[in-house]
């Protein structure tokens, strides 16, 4: 999944939210749940991916960032809705992983 992408991380369902954006999503979102490194997500436990939208430039999804990151809350919680109503780690979908599965 190495494509430019913006990513939201919830700390739960309406909790804390974390807007980043990356060219390799997997590795990324890896790094937050692990607390690989020092942060906002780490000091916040911010781990679970919500929502990601995919771009064909960096460009585009850098200035994607910067338009989310000065929306208002219900804004956000409206466009994390709209695609995942209960707020799901979309983690495991994107690594292809069947979540139903890998729990019996």
């Amino acid at each position: 999944m190495r494509q430019p992408t913006v990513y939201i991380l919830a700390s739960h369902k309406n909790g804390t939210l974390y807007i980043g954006v990356t060219s390799d999503l997997i590795k990324r979102v890896y790094e937050h749940k692990n607390s690989l490194s020092d942060g906002f997500t780490k000091k916040y436990k911010v781990y679970d991916l919500v929502y990601f939208e995919q771009f064909q430039d960096m460009n585009s999804a850098i200035e994607r960032e910067k338009q989310l990151k000065a929306w208002k809350r219900q804004w956000k919680t409206e466009l994390i809705e709209k695609s995942n109503v209960n707020w799901q780690d979309l983690y495991d979908e994107i690594l292809g992983v069947d979540s139903k599965s890998s729990l019996e």
